[in-house]
């Protein structure tokens, strides 16, 4: 029996790639990260302070939280362009609410309940109104910069109150309070997705809409919640962006549509639904911010930073599909 070398020699190298595949596979994002942070350390010894660890924390959390209401609706195979405006129209409604006096609960409860709205909204339009999600969070994108434009005059809302600008600069004991709320909304978005009927609906229909429908899903209440939940955590996001400036900013937000993006992406979730993970988008939001702090210690331009990102970017796309 004669045997053709090229072909054992392929089967062979595909069994030893096989494991390593797979690895990358699971754990390429997280070895990425750790693979940055040594690196970094090593060119910038002031990056691996605990203070500077902490400020990255702090300021990833604004993107993480947007980034974990885009993954559902990433999985459900849809898009989100709207955030960036939703966060910045919540965020003018709460300063709006709470330099009028009224209690910090209800300002805050104000800006979630509009963001909420909102991502209803948007939910309705492509479920109810079969509209494509890029053109309905578009528009949604513009009237919500608008509405925020209309509110504040074009003027930043400013004179809010210490107890909520705490929710932004303040710490639970060594911790920052943004990242305990970053931590909290990303454990009860594990849970949702991993064990709950919402979560396995939510996989469901992104892998396969007509086949969940005919399966007995309500596709269409819970594709619209699923607008909701982004529309939801773009305001907390709001929170503490709008804490942090201490003031309402009428441009805040503008682009942190793509940041939440990539930081899906970057995590594993794939664009065509059904495949991803919350986790994932968590680690993908830090090597985007410790990227940021890391060209900024080493005093790389501003301009070069971009084109940077956007070549991590692409490159951990092109990776993952080469694996995949």
């Amino acid at each position: 029996m004669r045997f053709d070398r090229a072909v054992v020699h392929a089967a062979l190298g595909h069994l030893s790639l096989t494991p390593i595949r797979n690895v990358l596979r699971r754990f390429g994002i997280a070895i990425a990260f750790v693979l940055l942070m040594a690196i970094l350390a090593v060119l910038s010894p002031p990056f691996a302070t605990a203070s500077n660890l902490f400020n990255i924390a702090r300021q990833v959390s604004i993107n993480a939280i947007l980034a974990a209401g885009m993954t559902f609706v990433i999985l459900t195979a849809g898009i989100d362009l709207s955030v960036g405006s939703v966060l910045a129209y919540s965020g003018a409604i709460m300063a709006g609410v709470l330099v009028s006096s009224l209690p910090l609960l209800v300002g805050i409860g104000a800006g979630l309940a509009l963001g909420a709205l909102l991502g209803l909204l948007n939910g309705v339009i492509i479920t109810r109104g079969k509209v494509q999600p890029f053109i309905a969070t578009l528009a949604m994108l513009t009237m919500a910069r608008g509405a925020t434009l209309v509110y504040t005059d074009g003027r930043p809302i400013t004179g809010l109150p210490d107890a909520f600008v705490w929710l932004g600069e303040g710490d639970l004991g060594w911790i920052p309070v943004p990242v305990v709320i970053m931590g909290v909304v990303f454990l009860a978005g594990h849970l949702i997705l991993t064990q709950t009927v919402l979560g396995r609906y939510v996989y469901a229909i992104g892998g396969n809409e007509e086949a969940a429908r005919l399966s007995g899903v309500n596709v269409t209440v819970y594709k619209t919640l699923v607008y909701g939940i982004s529309g939801l955590l773009a305001a907390v996001s709001a929170i503490i962006l709008t804490a942090r400036l201490n003031s309402a900013q009428p441009t805040a937000g503008s682009g942190y549509e793509l940041d939440a993006i990539a930081a899906v992406v970057l995590g594993g979730t794939t664009l065509a639904g059904g495949e991803g993970s919350i986790g994932g988008t968590l680690l993908g939001a830090f090597i985007i911010g410790v990227i940021n702090n890391g060209l900024n210690l080493l005093n790389v331009s501003a301009f070069y930073q971009q084109v940077v990102k956007g070549a991590v970017i692409l490159l951990a796309v092109l990776l993952d599909r080469r694996l995949r």
